[in-house]
């Protein structure tokens, strides 16, 4: 075993599937594979988070804090990572303090260990509640930057935000190139920076929607990068992050030797590849070959995936190329936000209006209203004053926390679904979701959900209200459950070591 090895963070749960099949990943699909993924010696599983919360109630009819619990017990040995809006949570605004602390206590408790926290405006003040409460919960906090490129973005400004981010209170710092603009020579001097300027461990993620990937991890790994994010092949390339298996060849036999079994990791991506073909090819996006125009587009793969599904869906799939050129546009005019949930949702959103109705700002939605006013946070440049006025009038922008202006929501969200909630997870799923959660919990309530105990490998659409549970299409795989041993492995185990 190498002295340094260089850790890996799988995404094969969370980003892997977000970024190429639009996070239609059931619970259910990952259930038969976890114990083997719980044998690779992984640094971590990005396993919830982004968009399988709002996907797991809206799209597969799964309680999203279930999955957590019962891939614990098939996983007991393994980190388990998320993705943290901030001040967002996992939605597309604002929410009030209350509401933040409650998640993260609950997410804590259930079996997060890793929150990799960002904002979308890379503004400190939507990630300090956060990590305050991520501190006080015992969770490990990975202070993100979101990388962009941009007349106003450069290492110096990520250098700074990363000292910041230390200052705040976090373990370790997470480069997130999440549209794949940090060529690999950018990536060595950044993390290089990191390393000596920060002197914090440095998580490097990126996808390969323009080809480099792997270059760029490589240069990340040997400019220092302590944890590098992959996904199993089968699940991985295009807009997705590089081949775990590939980055596990390249460093055998150096100084950065994962120490990872490659015949446990392809026995892991064959199950995988079979879920992608036999259950899942209608999510496919289509997006199978590199697109350097990713560094003028700066579309991430996540925003790529629900992209082309929201086009077909509206019937304007040829106007797909005229979107993506639209969409460097609007970012300048609203002061080059980095393009990741929600600003690429925001963002995107006008790109699509502006093509579809003929004339661009002709229809501005109110998210784009709410970000002119500031209540995202603070653009990282100034928003072009004619969009201002167009989206604003009259009405003044405010300057503080956007969650200042905001009441507590914890206990409204609890008087308002009632009955339906069992407990406090199902009023913060409410909260965060209200159609969605509403809908799942009246259907569970009238015995209309299948539980997720127990395996199932397709997405699961609402079932008519007279037709009953809905049926699995194999019959269930009972699995060998081992005693859980994560509770001793967490107290012995440094959240900022390696494994």
């Amino acid at each position: 075993m190498s002295a340094n090895p260089l850790q890996i963070c799988d995404t094969i749960l969370r980003d892997a599937h977000q970024s190429l099949l639009a996070t239609r990943m059931s619970t259910g699909a990952m259930l038969p594979i976890a114990e083997k993924l719980d044998q690779v010696g992984y640094w971590s599983v990005e396993m919830w988070g982004g968009a399988t919360f709002d996907s797991a109630m809206r799209f597969l009819k799964e309680n999203p804090w279930e999955r957590i619990r019962v891939l614990r017990e098939r996983m007991p040995n393994t980190r388990f990572q998320m993705l943290l809006r901030g001040q967002n949570i996992l939605g597309y605004r604002h929410y009030p303090d209350d509401l933040v602390e409650k998640f993260v206590e609950h997410a804590c408790k259930n079996g997060i260990d890793v929150f990799r926290i960002f904002d979308a405006l890379n503004d400190p003040r939507n990630m300090a509640w956060a990590i305050e409460c991520v501190k006080k919960y015992g969770g490990h906090v990975q202070g993100s930057i979101s990388y962009t490129l941009s007349p106003v973005h450069d290492n110096d400004v990520f250098v700074k935000l990363a000292q910041e981010l230390k200052g705040m209170g976090a373990d370790s710092i997470c480069v997130k190139d999440m549209a794949a603009l940090c060529t690999p020579y950018v990536a060595y001097d950044l993390v290089s920076r990191l390393k000596s300027e920060v002197g914090l461990p440095v998580q490097y993620h990126t996808h390969n929607t323009a080809g480099y990937a792997m270059a760029a991890v490589t240069k990340a790994a040997e400019a220092g990068a302590d944890v590098v994010d992959a996904a199993i092949s089968s699940i991985s390339g295009a807009t997705a992050q590089p081949p775990t298996e590939s980055i596990v060849a390249t460093f055998q036999g150096t100084e950065r030797d994962t120490g990872l079994d490659l015949a446990l990791l392809t026995e892991i991506a064959a199950y995988f590849k079979s879920i992608r073909s036999d259950h899942l090819p209608k999510f496919e996006t289509g997006l199978k070959t590199a697109d350097v125009r990713v560094l003028m587009y700066q579309v991430p793969g996540g925003m790529l995936s629900n992209l082309v599904n929201q086009l077909r869906q509206q019937g304007a799939a040829d106007r797909y190329e005229e979107v993506l050129a639209e969409v460097p546009r609007v970012r300048e005019d609203l002061g080059y936000p980095p393009l990741v949930t929600p600003t690429s949702q925001i963002v995107g959103t006008q790109a699509v209006m502006n093509v579809i109705s003929g004339a661009r700002y002709r229809l501005i939605p109110q998210e784009v209203k709410d970000y002119c006013r500031g209540l995202y946070g603070r653009p990282p440049a100034e928003i072009n004053p004619e969009v201002m006025k167009m989206a604003l009038g009259d009405q003044e922008p405010i300057t503080g926390r956007p969650a200042d202006l905001l009441e507590p929501g914890f206990e409204k969200a609890k008087e308002e679904i009632g009955s339906l909630a069992e407990n406090e997870e199902d009023v913060l799923s409410y909260a965060l979701f209200p159609g969605p959660a509403k809908e799942y919990l009246q259907m569970r309530a009238d015995g209309l959900t299948t539980p997720i105990s127990e395996p199932r490998v397709f997405p699961v659409e609402a079932p008519a209200a007279a037709s009953g549970p809905a049926k699995t299409a194999v019959a269930p795989q009972r699995l060998v459950r081992r005693q859980p041993s994560y509770s001793l492995w967490k107290a012995s185990t440094r959240m900022r070591g390696g494994r």
